[in-house]
């Protein structure tokens, strides 16, 4: 027979598939014994500190966040990440999109997976294939756009609180991984400190707050909330996470200091620039002074690198689409007749993406990104020393 192969090599497989190849499925892990609110809260920390304290994380992002993306953000300081949010129906009920849309390895950790959801048997369902692959199974309560709102999930889900109660507690007792949960604020903070409460007392072992309310929906427009995340962070005994301005090492330094959370995350900012936990910064957020120079790297290295990891780990060409479009934006801007030959490429390969890139070096020299070497880049070190 061949040798058991690596859980984080052969994700998700079924049951059906193990009878198939004349394999006895495991008896699935009995439920965890209950234990108080104190031993929970202790058990938190006690997780959070093995995972080595993790403080800078790629933010879960529909078609964005998926394996090769999260490993070159790995390389450029991201600490943990999250995947993109998963379907918990979809996920529980096809083989398919779970072999297509969750693909991990062995350096992929910590790792949070996402789920939306509004079915707590079809939620835990799902989580169970997902926890021998991660440190967290994550609920989705954050996200706004109108097809959570036809699906009745993410901030939707603020409406019927009864409901995420249930969803939290369901997993909270029946998983052997941690349950963590991505939110927004309400308008009221009352509110939003209850709702946080409710989470922490329903088995959530770390909260991550985005500041911005359900409406607030153009990250460009409205400034995220540290007041109301750091009213979340004083109010809980679990790990908090903060969401939302991070443009940059200074934005991470500012929004520790000023929320007093555990841990930031970024997400539309990576898309752009998978480098900014290393302390690289794009000219849109490059400051007037000698202390911010070339730092030698561009744009288009980090699509190459990108394209090599997707080589490794193969993902949906509309992912690869996305990122090439994100990372590329401020080259396709001063070309865009090379953006429309991508537009017009409907079936994609590395080697054409190879050399699109290459050309683009050629017409346009380079789009090099910034490094700040100051206290503020002495800061991104120290937070990488200390969790060390």
């Amino acid at each position: 027979m061949p040798p058991a192969a690596d859980p984080d090599e052969d994700l998700c497989s079924s049951a059906a598939a193990a009878a198939a190849a004349g394999e006895v499925a495991p008896a699935p892990p009995l439920p965890p014994p209950p234990v108080s609110a104190e031993e929970r809260i202790e058990r938190a920390w006690a997780h959070w500190r093995r995972l080595g304290s993790p403080r800078l994380m790629v933010a879960p992002m529909v078609d964005n966040s998926e394996l090769p993306f999260r490993m070159l953000c790995r390389r450029y300081g991201a600490d943990a990440a999250y995947t993109p949010m998963l379907h918990s129906r979809i996920f529980s009920e096809n083989e398919k999109y779970r072999s297509m849309e969750f693909t991990t390895c062995k350096e992929d950790r910590p790792l949070f997976v996402q789920f939306c959801a509004n079915d707590p048997d079809i939620l835990l369902q799902a989580a169970k294939m997902v926890e021998p692959h991660c440190d967290y199974v994550d609920i989705n309560f954050g996200c706004p756009q109108r097809i959570a709102r036809r699906g009745n999930y993410g901030a939707f889900l603020m409406d019927n609180l009864t409901l995420v109660k249930s969803l939290v507690q369901n997993l909270s007792a029946n998983l052997h991984v941690p349950v963590s949960v991505k939110i927004r604020i309400f308008p009221r903070l009352e509110d939003t400190l209850a709702y946080a409460k409710m989470l922490e007392e329903a088995g959530a072992s770390l909260v991550a707050v985005h500041g911005r309310t359900r409406d607030e929906k153009d990250g460009k427009k409205f400034r995220a909330d540290w007041d109301a995340i750091k009213a979340v962070k004083d109010a809980l005994r679990v790990p908090v996470l903060a969401n939302g301005n991070i443009r940059h090492m200074e934005d991470v330094k500012n929004c520790l200091d000023h929320t007093g959370a555990d841990g930031v995350l970024s997400a539309e900012t990576l898309l752009e620039n998978p480098a900014l936990f290393a302390g690289f910064r794009t000219k849109e957020w490059k400051e007037d002074g000698d202390e911010n120079g070339d730092s030698g790297l561009d744009q288009a290295d980090l699509v190459i690198e990108y394209l090599k990891l997707c080589e490794r780990y193969p993902v949906p060409w509309r992912m690869v689409r996305s990122h090439v479009h994100k990372m590329l934006g401020d080259w396709f801007r001063v070309h865009p007749e090379v953006r429309e030959e991508l537009n017009k490429q409907n079936l994609l390969t590395f080697e054409w993406l190879h050399d699109m890139v290459m050309r683009l070096k050629k017409l346009g020299g380079r789009v090099p990104l910034y490094k700040k070497e100051s206290a503020l880049q002495t800061t991104a070190n120290g937070l990488a020393a200390s969790n060390a």
